[in-house]
């Protein structure tokens, strides 16, 4: 079964919460933390690199960023994908490349391109008819039809809250499997996106963001298809590593870490016992196995 039809088997059940992670050490988290879905954040991404959430990352750097966690974990990889990088041709490549790497789908949205992060000022809003344009190519781009296209708006800030309803629509009925509508700036508005969009609907929830602040049961209450939250591990990671950097320059001995775990311990959680299998597997020499 794919990744994809697995997320769409997941949604069947209910709304899908995703935490967001830039790496597979928290795609394991996540999937050890007994969700159904994760999130690779490009904003965390971009963060990783080294660079603000400005565009400045390639699709080549992101596809394959999302294909590391998604060979790392069982569970379905839902990925950021910018604006997919160009026109129709860069779209239909970025597609390509995104789902033959194992991800379960990705968001593509209207920003002219380099991109700012959707909670922050100054975004620019393509045309209308360009943005269709580019859903109806990654529609088609899919080899697998479980694989997700989300189409993102963010033309909310830009251009109103009708626009972004009315560009939502529009991506839907161009084939978009999902309506991302990015940032409505107040409870009434966030509830209203699912009654509005005729399809699946996506909130992205970004702490100290935008958007209201909102628990997994009052998404689920109002009807959202899935839920990411991108940068909860990046910003808890951000502190821990300030903390514990402080305490050592402090005191000047190592602090005792949050997990307090011991090096196996930390190997096991990255698949240790699965490779520690094959360091015998394959001899037939008893003495051989044994060392």
């Amino acid at each position: 079964m794919s990744k994809g039809r697995i997320f769409r088997e997941a949604m069947k059940r209910g709304m899908v919460a995703a935490p967001g992670c830039y790496d597979c050490v928290g795609g394991r988290a996540i999937e050890r933390a007994g969700f159904d879905a994760v999130y690779m954040t490009g904003a965390g991404t971009a963060a990783s690199l080294g660079y603000p959430d400005y565009g400045l990352v390639t699709m080549s750097e992101m596809a394959e960023n999302a294909g590391r966690i998604a060979r790392a974990i069982k569970l379905p990889v839902i990925a950021d994908a910018d604006t997919g990088y160009g026109n129709e041709l860069n779209v239909i490549r970025t597609v390509r490349e995104y789902e033959m790497r194992g991800v379960a789908g990705i968001h593509i949205e209207d920003q002219d391109f380099p991109k700012k992060c959707g909670h922050l000022e100054g975004k620019v809003i393509i045309p209308i008819d360009d943005y269709v344009a580019k859903i109806r190519a990654a529609v088609s781009a899919k080899a697998d039809p479980d694989f997700l296209i989300i189409a993102r708006t963010d033309s909310r800030a830009v251009l109103g809250y009708e626009e972004a309803i009315r560009r939502a629509n529009a991506a839907i009925a161009a084939g978009a499997d999902m309506a991302f509508v990015e940032a409505p700036q107040t409870l009434e508005e966030t509830a209203n996106v699912p009654k509005l969009v005729k399809g699946p609907c996506l909130l992205n929830m970004v702490w100290r963001g935008k958007t209201p602040d909102l628990s997994i049961a009052e998404a689920t209450e109002m009807n959202y298809a899935l839920m990411i939250l991108p940068g909860m591990l990046t910003r808890t990671i951000v502190g821990a590593c300030d903390a514990a950097l402080a305490e050592l320059k402090a005191k000047g001995r190592h602090p005792v870490p949050p997990s307090d775990i011991t090096p196996q311990q930390g190997f096991n959680l990255n698949g240790a016992a699965e490779w520690d299998r094959y360091r015998t597997a394959f001899r037939t020499d008893t003495k051989q196995a044994a060392e």
